[in-house]
């Protein structure tokens, strides 16, 4: 196998295990904060379906600072606010946001990065 089939294979491998994360987490955590009233309406914008859990992972798994700027910009209704959802929320919520974002933002970029060495020839067959 060559340095490009098994770094694919590792990103395929990270993809399966953070989409079974995305589930894992809409599951537990998301469709909880939905049937909250406290919580339904400040978990961001939905641009298409499954969003909204994206945004919240954001919100759990970003440190504070960041995610205090996100709620104090001008474009803060399109991020979910992390104050509110750090007060419903568990730990293993938390930890279930923290391993599933950055396992989401580390498999994404990897893959684009891939993308661009693959086109700029670094692998060679």
């Amino acid at each position: 196998m060559t340095d490009r089939a098994i770094i694919v294979a590792i990103l395929i491998l990270f993809a399966i295990v953070t989409g079974i994360f995305f589930v894992l987490f809409g599951q537990i955590t998301v469709k909880k904060l939905r049937k909250n009233p406290k919580t339904k309406d400040v978990l961001g914008l939905e641009y298409m379906s499954g969003w909204d859990i994206l945004n919240t992972a954001q919100a759990l798994a970003m440190p504070r600072s960041w995610a205090k700027k996100l709620e104090k910009s001008p474009l803060s209704s399109i991020y979910a606010n992390s104050t509110l959802l750090l007060k419903n929320t568990t730990k293993l919520d938390q930890v279930l946001a923290v391993i599933f974002y950055w396992l989401w933002v580390f498999t994404g970029l990897a893959t684009i990065l891939l993308v661009l060495l693959n086109t700029m020839g670094f692998f060679q067959e």
